[in-house]
């Protein structure tokens, strides 16, 4: 991956060295807020949030061409990675065509014509929502250009993780049934900032792994390692406070990603010797972590959210919470629309010819992001999904082997490992729906995967 400035084809000294105009880093503060505003409000999933978000994205547009023209051309990246992102979005838009047959009315004298889409307002949003991702995606690659501003990325993601840690914990101790204490959601079960705990849990798991890559690595003196420690004590009670398995799941898998790649992927960068009870020592530690953590989550909220967590609720038939019938339509949704799919964000209109229960509920997703993707765009759309993690994973693993900054390792690993704890949470629920989870995501993919300095003549393409 490289970074290009249009109109330019030689490239101007190291990274590190660069200076940034003054609208590039009113550009770069811009993509450092916009998750975080995001989280903020609601997790940017209500309507009105498009407003704020589409504002803060045009402004970053603004700001990064006044850049460029300042700099006699638009610094931008030719990261592949941007090309499944562009391919959900023609998906999207190609669904919002009428191709869909003619519908009598009865009302009308001639037939009228529907949209691919099984509920084209549903997907017209959507489709904007990726639009907005992948504005902020590409000047994220463009911009985030040097070792120190990706440090400075990474300890705010650990600041705000720990701040929305402590958080969620106080206002479900003191308001379990109402976000910021003064919102009630009778439908769900908030967290935080989030309608949904589960959601809440993905947030952590992003957030956590950041800070557990930092932890092991170099990025900060030793006598703060402890603030890194609390940070991640905090994510973690907090996510066995929700009560989520599939947060339970992912946070154990991502720490087992960073395990292995801090201690197998950079072997090579290591000049002292493991020590041959090291495995042990992590064991031992990792436990005791647990044992502190189970016992923190009981004494704050009582049992009931670690017995959910570890899946040992007494009388529940059902350990899927009805998953397996969500998972059973969304298939067959795409057996019936197997090319493009019957729609983004059309999984409630088409859920309802293959219901069997009573109807009395409205799903509105399969709780299951690859699944959604195969019956809302069809092998098209899971393909493109397929891709950006295929090529994340080969782009983030040459970035921990290449590097030669131990600074930059850590952060390549603590990022990778966050994204690698969201990806198989959304195995079991739909957190990268949520427009805040799905920016951090981003925003870690660029920290996992931007080549900086010396990286990017050694980096694989």
């Amino acid at each position: 991956m490289k970074q290009r400035r249009a109109h330019r084809t030689a490239g101007t000294g190291d990274a590190n060295s660069v200076e940034r105009s003054t609208a590039a880093k009113a550009a770069v503060a811009l993509i450092a807020a916009t998750p975080i505003l995001a989280t903020i409000g609601y997790g940017a999933t209500e309507m009105w949030a498009y407003i704020p978000l589409a504002f803060l994205t045009a402004l970053i547009v603004i700001f990064w061409i006044r850049d460029g023209l300042g700099k006699r051309g638009v610094v931008y990246s030719d990261s592949s990675l941007q090309l499944p992102l562009i391919g959900l979005i023609v998906i999207g838009l190609i669904q919002m065509l009428p191709f869909g047959g003619a519908v009598e009315t009865g009302l009308l004298d001639l037939p009228s014509v529907r949209s691919v889409s099984l509920d084209p307002y549903a997907t017209r949003f959507f489709t904007i929502r990726l639009v907005m991702l992948a504005i902020f995606f590409a000047a994220g690659l463009a911009l985030i250009s040097d070792r120190k501003l990706v440090k400075k990325f990474a300890i705010v993601i650990v600041i705000f993780g720990a701040v929305m840690a402590f958080a969620g914990i106080l206002q479900r101790l003191a308001s379990p049934d109402a976000i910021y204490g003064m919102r009630p959601t009778p439908q769900a079960i908030p967290f935080g900032p989030f309608v949904n705990q589960h959601h809440f849990a993905a947030f952590m798991e992003m957030t956590g792994g950041m800070t557990l890559g930092l932890l092991l690595g170099d990025v900060v003196e030793r006598n703060k390692k402890a603030l890194l420690m609390i940070a991640l004590l905090l994510m973690i009670i907090a996510v066995g406070m929700t009560g989520s398995r599939g947060g339970l799941i992912s946070t154990l898998g991502a720490a087992a990603f960073i395990l292995f790649a801090h201690f197998y992927l950079t072997r090579r960068h290591s000049h002292e010797s493991a020590g041959r009870f090291v495995g042990l020592k992590i064991a031992g530690v990792g436990a005791g972590i647990l044992v502190a953590v189970a016992a923190a989550v009981v004494f704050l909220s009582g049992a009931d959210p670690l017995v959910r967590g570890l899946g040992m609720q007494a009388g529940d038939t059902d350990v899927s919470s009805g998953r397996t019938h969500f998972w059973s339509v969304a298939v067959k949704i795409f057996l019936d629309n197997p090319i493009i799919g019957a729609g983004y964000d059309a999984f409630g209109t088409a859920f309802t010819k293959y219901d069997t229960w009573n109807g009395f509920f409205r799903v509105e997703q399969a709780h299951n992001d690859y699944l959604q993707a195969l019956a809302d765009g069809g092998v098209m759309a899971f393909a493109c999904v397929a891709a950006f993690i295929v090529l994340l994973f080969k782009r983030g693993v040459s970035v921990i082997k290449n590097s030669t900054s131990p600074t930059r390792r850590s952060i390549a690993i603590g990022a990778l490992g966050g994204c690698v704890g969201i990806l198989i949470h959304s195995f079991f629920d739909f957190p990268l729906r949520t427009p805040s989870n799905a920016f951090f995501f981003l925003l870690l993919v660029v920290l996992a995967t931007a080549p900086l300095g010396d990286e990017k003549a050694k980096v694989a393409e």
